[in-house]
């Protein structure tokens, strides 16, 4: 079987408010956006989604529908000789979103796919189709309004315990309009933002039977939390696209809401400064879900928090934070 889709995105500027899809069919697309990106961004992420949304069916052959030749070249062509070169360009020049196009690497391997250039604004159904979601995304983060993210790809697994992800869209949220200085997520009294990432792998940890106990769920999950709070991980876009899950929200300390896609440019661009934390509970709910509460500490004051870390698959994600200043 052949899964057939189309990718885009949109740039109001170009940079400026930015938009990501995919789609399939009307029951099958996905989209979300950023603040602020370029067009490049939104149609790599678009591919980016994509493949990870179906990674679940890797024996699939994945046909997809492109109007950018940078994607396409870029995945295609140009990509080994960027690696070989330690991701600089034949100029000696770094390339440029090279976060985005790492993570493509990772995703693109074991899968069977190929890319086909079509139009834009040609008329093309499946294209349209994406396009019209992706500059719908850039649109509402241009407004500031919640974004339509779509209902993903049917099948993909869904970890027990974590909430629907049809109460919580993806592309939900409060787009451009709040200033990331003044409502930072997960930051400074918006304490600093979280850092979703590094993976701890599992060798990070001592096998069972070599003399070392395995750590349990809520040790691993108060692990990857305390690493959120270092710049260091924050500002890695790459890592934040890994320990995010795909439908993450945040209520932040200032009450602005923030979706995963918001979420990765902020840190990016922003990764604050270490946050000491003083973790209050760590109590599983059911066997793939724990909630951790704590306590930050930032110059600005203290701030009560609690994350809700889900198994997706193999992987701890962060699904939801929320934080509230201490009186």
């Amino acid at each position: 079987m052949t899964i057939t889709a189309a990718a885009d995105g949109s740039a109001l500027g170009n940079p400026g408010p930015a938009g990501w899809a995919w789609y399939i069919n009307d029951d099958c697309w996905r989209a979300g956006g950023w603040p602020h990106g370029t067009n490049n961004q939104g149609e790599l992420m678009a591919v980016l989604d994509l493949f990870r949304a179906t990674a679940h069916v890797p024996g699939e052959d994945l046909r997809i529908l492109c109007d950018s030749q940078y994607v396409i070249n870029s995945i295609t062509k140009w990509m080994p000789g960027w690696k070989r070169k330690g991701w600089r360009k034949a100029d000696g020049k770094p390339v440029l979103n090279v976060e985005l196009l790492k993570e493509l690497d990772r995703e693109l391997a074991g899968r069977k796919y190929t890319f086909e250039w079509v139009k834009g604004h040609a008329g093309h159904h499946l294209n349209e189709a994406a396009d019209d979601r992706a500059r719908a995304a850039a649109t509402a983060y241009q407004q500031g309004v919640a974004a339509r993210s779509g209902p993903g790809f049917a099948g993909v697994p869904a970890a027990t315990g974590a909430p629907a992800a049809t109460g919580v869209p993806a592309a939900t949220g409060v787009a451009a309009g709040a200033s990331n200085t003044a409502s930072r997520p997960f930051g400074e009294a918006p304490f600093d933002e979280p850092d979703l990432f590094s993976e701890l792998a599992a060798d990070s940890f001592s096998a069972p039977g070599d003399g070392a106990t395995e750590p349990g769920p809520e040790a691993i999950v108060e692990a990857l939390e305390r690493e959120l709070a270092g710049p260091e991980a924050r500002g890695d876009i790459g890592r934040t696209g890994v320990l995010l899950h795909p439908d993450f929200m945040e209520i932040g300390s200032s009450g602005r809401v923030w979706t995963r896609d918001a979420m990765m440019m902020a840190l990016e661009e922003d990764p604050g400064h270490h946050t000491e934390l003083e973790i209050l509970g760590a109590d599983r709910i059911g066997t793939s879900a724990v909630l951790l509460t704590y306590r930050s500490y930032a110059r600005s004051g203290t701030v009560l928090r609690s994350s809700l870390w889900v198994l997706d698959g193999t992987r701890w994600r962060l699904r939801f934070h929320q934080g509230t200043p201490e009186a």
